[in-house]
């Protein structure tokens, strides 16, 4: 009996022996001598080594963090992430995998899980997870950074407890890799793939002698005085140093107008008064301005008119009356039933899909419309705004980009600027136009003015009305709005509330014109596709910019 078990253990283990050696696609095996030294094994560098060009003396055991810091991870595999979670669930095919599972990254400190999360599928690609068996991405890169899933990891483990955890002084890190997927209503995680520890010496919080710290001598600008008003010298000496530390990450520009003067202007990083800077979205407000000025000028009768007044839909996919009714109201208010959510990766409209065409317009007009949305539901949806320059574009004299250099751009005394163009060479609404920061300044001291320059009415009062009217609740958020193109939020500042519209780009881009108080606010910025761009100029206009101009 006891040989007969015997046996039976045998073949037990044998057949799971085999069914954890059956793969489910084939991965790119074990590639180098190296790899198969370190198996198992997460390693971290100071910066972006290809894989094949690796070597030990390259493998960090010590590492001074600071915020200008880069880290980088390489995790050798025996395997790749399709296989691991193949043998979670081996009757689940590698479609449905892929669709239900992914990577699980942890990370501790000094031995103390901190932040754990469940990758969504999506990235890294398909073809990485089924066939990687080393990965190698940046935690942290302040060089050239977008945004890659794992610099967003990063960033979330910060906000989750990292930031408290990581302490000036020494501490262990280590990461730990693991494959998930999702079953029904849970999750089933497998064995470690990878882990690795790394010694850090943390200097995150560095501190200044504001003494030494200079604020830069403003100079006049053309329709701008210097203001001699009071501010708090210190607070702005204390930001401009946790800026050249890298606290605050990939600034650029910071200008304030103080009843119509400027008061504070500094630059960073390599840019100065004449860069011209790409906002990103901050340019997609300009076309709420030309449609104003437009309609002003009777090219265009007024919000209202619907897109069947500008095409012949009849020749578009998806065609339907919802879609010819759908109003330029509806696209400058981000409100129409286009199903389109740049928000939303998976939406048929978003952004991103866009791009790989060879005709946005045609991409927006073509896109099926959402009958299940509720109506006037809000939703950021950047090809209704190409669509309305397209429709600018056709209904003014000139073409839109004569227009708005006549119209917008010269009474400003904005010369130096430069548009990027949608592929059949119209000037891109979306966003992207570069001006000079202080040029962006005078153009939100232009909307405090009431639209009026130098005596000159611009844009008229009664269209910057609108604009500044809250049309459409934010979801999601606490008491924030949208205009015509333009966000609206309150910032509490010693227990005082500032009310803000505002246009904003993705990097932390922003040009701020208060409501109740006499500021314009510039903030040019280069974080592009970082999660810190927008919290981490919130929290400089919170804690330094405002305390420090307001009465």
């Amino acid at each position: 009996m006891r040989s007969f078990l015997l046996v039976i253990i045998c073949l037990i283990l044998s057949f799971n022996l085999f069914a954890q050696s059956e793969d489910i696609v084939k991965s790119k095996g074990i590639k180098s001598k190296l790899h198969e030294a370190n198996v198992g094994r997460i390693i971290f560098t100071p910066g972006a080594v290809d894989a094949d060009n690796l070597s030990t003396s390259d493998f960090l055991t010590e590492y001074r963090l600071t915020n200008k810091s880069d880290l980088f991870f390489t995790a050798f595999m025996a395997n790749s992430l399709t296989n691991y979670m193949h043998r979670l669930s081996p009757e689940i095919s590698a479609d449905s995998l892929a669709r239900t599972g992914n990577f699980q990254f942890s990370l501790l400190v000094d031995g103390k899980l901190i932040y754990k999360s469940n990758l969504l599928p999506g990235a890294p690609s398909r073809e990485i997870r089924d066939t990687e068996t080393i990965l190698s991405k940046p935690l942290i890169n302040n060089l050239n950074g977008e945004g890659l899933w794992s610099e967003s990891f990063w960033g979330r483990f910060m906000r989750s407890g990292g930031a408290d955890a990581l302490t000036d002084g020494r501490h262990l890190l280590r990461m730990e890799i693991r494959p998930y997927i999702h079953l029904g209503q849970t999750d089933k995680t497998g064995d470690l793939m990878a882990a690795g520890d790394l010694c850090l010496e943390v200097y995150l919080k560095p501190k200044f002698d504001l003494s030494v710290i200079d604020l830069s001598k403003i100079e006049p600008y053309e329709g701008l005085e210097v203001s001699r008003e009071k501010f708090d010298r210190n607070n702005i000496k204390e930001l401009k140093g946790n800026i050249e530390a890298g606290v605050f990450k990939k600034i650029n520009g910071i200008i304030v107008i103080k009843n119509n003067k400027l008061l504070i202007e500094e630059y960073f990083n390599g840019e100065t008064r004449d860069s011209l800077h790409d906002p990103r979205s901050v340019g997609k407000s300009f076309a709420s301005s030309l449609i104003g000025i437009a309609i002003d000028a009777g090219y265009i009768e007024n919000e209202y008119k619907q897109l069947k007044d500008f095409y012949d839909l009849s020749k578009n996919a998806n065609n339907s009356a919802l879609k010819e009714n759908t109003s330029i109201y509806q696209l400058i208010t981000m409100s129409s039933s286009f199903d389109g959510n740049d928000e939303d990766g998976s939406s048929p409209g978003n952004e991103e899909n866009m791009y790989e065409t060879a005709d946005w317009v045609k991409f927006a007009l073509d896109l099926p419309m959402n009958s299940k949305q509720p109506k006037g539901h809000w939703h950021y949806f950047t090809a209704g705004v190409v669509l309305l320059g397209d429709v600018l574009n056709k209904s003014v004299p000139g073409g839109l980009e004569k227009y708005a250099d006549e119209m917008l751009f010269k009474p400003l005394g904005i010369t130096n600027y430069k548009w990027q163009y949608t592929p059949q060479g119209v000037p891109n609404t979306a966003g992207g136009i570069r001006l000079k920061a202080i040029d962006f300044a005078k153009y939100g001291q232009l909307y405090k003015n009431g639209g009026v320059w130098n005596g000159k009415q611009i844009i008229s009062k009664k269209w910057i009305d609108k604009t500044f009217m809250k049309q459409k609740f934010l979801p999601g958020r606490d008491n924030e709005f949208y205009g015509y193109l333009f966000w609206n939020k309150t910032y509490s500042i010693n227990q005082k509330k500032c009310e803000a519209w505002y246009c904003a780009g993705n990097g932390g881009n922003y040009i701020f014109v208060f409501k109740d108080q006499p500021l314009v606010i510039v903030i040019t910025a280069s974080a592009y596709g970082q999660v810190y761009g927008h919290t981490q100029v919130h929290k400089m206009m919170e804690q330094y910019i405002l305390p420090a101009v307001i009465d």
